[in-house]
This record gives C-alpha cells, sequence and structure tokens, in this order.
C-alpha cells in the first residue's frame, strides 16, 4: 500500500491523574463505585508513529480491512468505495439510497465470518420510508471482476421499527460473535416523544438487537416467546450507540453517546435494560436534569463507565496483539469530541485506566490490522473530506 504523506510523528501521552481534568457538566453526580468514570491514567503510553494511508476520500463513516489489507468504507452521503494505494476507488454499485440528513447516512460495515470463501458483508443504513426513516441492515456479496467492484444480491435483512420523521440518533454499529451472531446496535432517534421506546421491548428504539445472517432471532434472545416483545433484542434501556465490539472472550461491548455528560461503556447482557432516559449521568444540552435526574434505580444497570464531559465516542476495536503490548486486552475507542483515540484497560469487566491519544482529528471509526498496527478513521464537520491514518510502534 502507498503511502500518503507519511508524517511519522511521534505521539503520546502523558500519565499522573485521569486524563479527563475538566469540571463536570453533573458536578454534583456520583459514581456508584470506585473507578466508574474518571480512571488514572496508564504507567506507560506507547510511541507510535502515525502515518497517513489513504487522503482526500469523501468523509467516511466506516471502514473494514479486507484480507489482502485493501479497506472497504461506507461515505457517509451512501457510497461505499474500495480503498487500495491511498485512494478510494469508484462507488460500487448495489448500494441501496439513503436518507442522509443530518446523522443518517450509509453507517457501519462487517465482513461476514466466512467472507474469505462467501464474499458476503452486512452494513446498516438510515433506510427512507413511507412516513420517515430508521436504522436497517442489509446483506450483500462483495464481487469483483474486470478491475470493478459490486455488491450483488443487496437484500434489507432487519429493520428497525417503528419507523420515525427524524434525522439523529440511527446509531449503529454491527458486531459479529463467535458463533455467527451479529449484534446490531441501533439509536433511540433522539427527540422527547421517541427516545422513551427505550424503555419499551415492543419497540425497536434503543436496543441491542441479536440476528441471525438471515434477519432472525438469534437462538436464545432472552425475549423469544415473550408476549409484546421483539425477539430480536439483546439488551434495551440504550441512547445512541456508535460504538461496538466483541473481546477476548466472544462478548459484545459497546460505547453509546450519552446527554451533555454521559458517555458510557457498557457490557450488554442478555434481557437486562441500561436505564435511559430514567436514568443517567450528565444533564440535557439546555443545561437541565434528564427526566428526575436520577443516576441508579432497581432493576436498570449501571454502566461499567461513563465520561463527563463526554468523548463523543464512534468506531471501536477490542486490541489482541503483542504488536503495542501497552493496549493489549484494551477496548479503543474513536473520539469525536475528544479528537483522538481512548484507550480503556479493563481488568475483571471494570476499567483500570484511561489513557488518551491525541490525533487533532474527529474519529469516527477504529480497527485493528493482522499486524497489530491501529487504524483510524478521521472526519470534518459539514461533509469535509476523511483520511485514515495508521498508528504503529516508533522507534
Amino acid at each position: 500500500m502507498l503511502m500518503i504523506a507519511p508524517i511519522a510523528t511521534q505521539v503520546s501521552a502523558q500519565s499522573s491523574g485521569p486524563a479527563e481534568t475538566k469540571q463536570a457538566n453533573a458536578p454534583d453526580q456520583k459514581p456508584a463505585f470506585e473507578g466508574q468514570t474518571r480512571a488514572p491514567q496508564p504507567a506507560k503510553m506507547p510511541s507510535l508513529q502515525k502515518t497517513v494511508v489513504a487522503d482526500d476520500l469523501p468523509q467516511l463513516w466506516s471502514m473494514e480491512i479486507l484480507p489482502d489489507g485493501r479497506m472497504l468504507v461506507a461515505a457517509n452521503a451512501g457510497a461505499m468505495h474500495i480503498v487500495a494505494d491511498g485512494k478510494a476507488g469508484p462507488a460500487l454499485e448495489g448500494v441501496p439510497k439513503v436518507a442522509s440528513a443530518g446523522q443518517g447516512g450509509l453507517l457501519d460495515i462487517a465482513l461476514a465470518p466466512d467472507f474469505e470463501t462467501s464474499g458476503m458483508i452486512y452494513f446498516s443504513f438510515s433506510e427512507p420510508r413511507d412516513g420517515g426513516n430508521g436504522t436497517s441492515v442489509a446483506s450483500a456479496k462483495l464481487v469483483e471482476s474486470g478491475g470493478k467492484a459490486a455488491l450483488e444480491n443487496t437484500k434489507v435483512i432487519f429493520r428497525q421499527m417503528p419507523t420515525y420523521d427524524g434525522d439523529k440518533h440511527f446509531g449503529s454499529r454491527l458486531a459479529f460473535g463467535p458463533n455467527k451472531e451479529l449484534y446490531v446496535t441501533v439509536g433511540e432517534r433522539s427527540d422527547k416523544e421517541p427516545r422513551v421506546q427505550a424503555q419499551d421491548v415492543s419497540s425497536g428504539l434503543g436496543k441491542v438487537f441479536r440476528i441471525d445472517t438471515e434477519g432472525k432471532a438469534f437462538e436464545g434472545n432472552p425475549f423469544i416467546g415473550k408476549e409484546n416483545a421483539l425477539p430480536e433484542i439483546w439488551s434495551y434501556g440504550h441512547r445512541n450507540m456508535q460504538s461496538a465490539t466483541i473481546d477476548g472472550e466472544g462478548r459484545l461491548w459497546t460505547v453509546e453517546h450519552g446527554p451533555k455528560g454521559g458517555d458510557e461503556l457498557n457490557l450488554p447482557k442478555a434481557g437486562l435494560n441500561y436505564g435511559w432516559p430514567v436514568i443517567t449521568y450528565g444533564v440535557e444540552y439546555s443545561g437541565g436534569a434528564v427526566g428526575e435526574g436520577a443516576t441508579a434505580k432497581d432493576g436498570m444497570e449501571q454502566p461499567v463507565y461513563y465520561w463527563d464531559p463526554v468523548i463523543g465516542p464512534s468506531g471501536m476495536a477490542y486490541y489482541d496483539s503483542d504488536a503495542i503490548p501497552e493496549w493489549k486486552g484494551s477496548l479503543i475507542v474513536g473520539g469525536l469530541v475528544s479528537q483522538g483515540i481512548v484507550v480503556l484497560k479493563v481488568e475483571a469487566d471494570k476499567v483500570v485506566s484511561e489513557g488518551r491519544l491525541p490525533l487533532e482529528a474527529r474519529i469516527r471509526d477504529v480497527k485493528v490490522g493482522s499486524d497489530g498496527s491501529v487504524y483510524a478513521v478521521t472526519e470534518q464537520r459539514g461533509g469535509g473530506k476523511s483520511q485514515i491514518l495508521k498508528l504503529t510502534p516508533g522507534a
């Protein structure tokens, strides 16, 4: 792969105290347990080289690394491209129309677990519908012939319902578990009227779904056979999840956008309620309390970790390589607001340190390459260009 404008910058972070030092938006709120927020920085952050490996790309939302090292990327406006030699190829045919206003668009991409033999991919997008829109998941086969790539047999396999006429909080990330189960994270559509449906298991707003590759409820889901409940639901009470990954034990982790000072890391478990909008850390963007201002309630789960002020989470990867030993066993989260990546060292399902690597750009997605390099997708506000950065161990 051609390296575009290598900058070979040494990027590192200083330790001592928590990474976040600004005043909280909700200073009177207290964590439910020690280490739930503002964990200490790690004793050592690695020295890394940052290289721009692709430039002048359309505004991207996600990327997947293909087996040969090229990248399949989703442009927010509704096109999919293969990136090779630092540049985006032609838009692939076979991508459905997307509702790209506001926070909508072409969203996440996931390669099927058997991609090398099947060529199948899965992607989420905000789908235009009668009366509004909603997050949908489609499958397709990636076919290359004569130097051209296209999607064939594109089929919508799952639709978040109900449809809503809005342009916010679509989510969405896709993550395959170890048994070919596909986790789909979605938002609760933001507005006060629909967002309460995050608490309603007959609604698809504010949920994690677990489906098979045909879009059906995965065997063993907690709400199968329950009256007035969607069988595809895995967990509920979520706000707007734009980060998801599978850890070394095959478990799903998510990070969701909270209100003003309420981003949260969760380890979603079957059938459990994660509280939004009844309980949350942080406040409304107006500065007022969310609901009754509660941060805890019986029957509702606490986040593993939360941020106040927020990092603006988008994209997430589990780091299981020896290439950057300081990060092995960590969760790596892209930060839109924090403009870099956030590295969470997790032990016994608790965050023991939070390191921040400034990249001076909004980070929309994060992936780990086969050699242990970390790739970060940047974005600019207002439909600007994206880059793909590569982080490798420095001298």
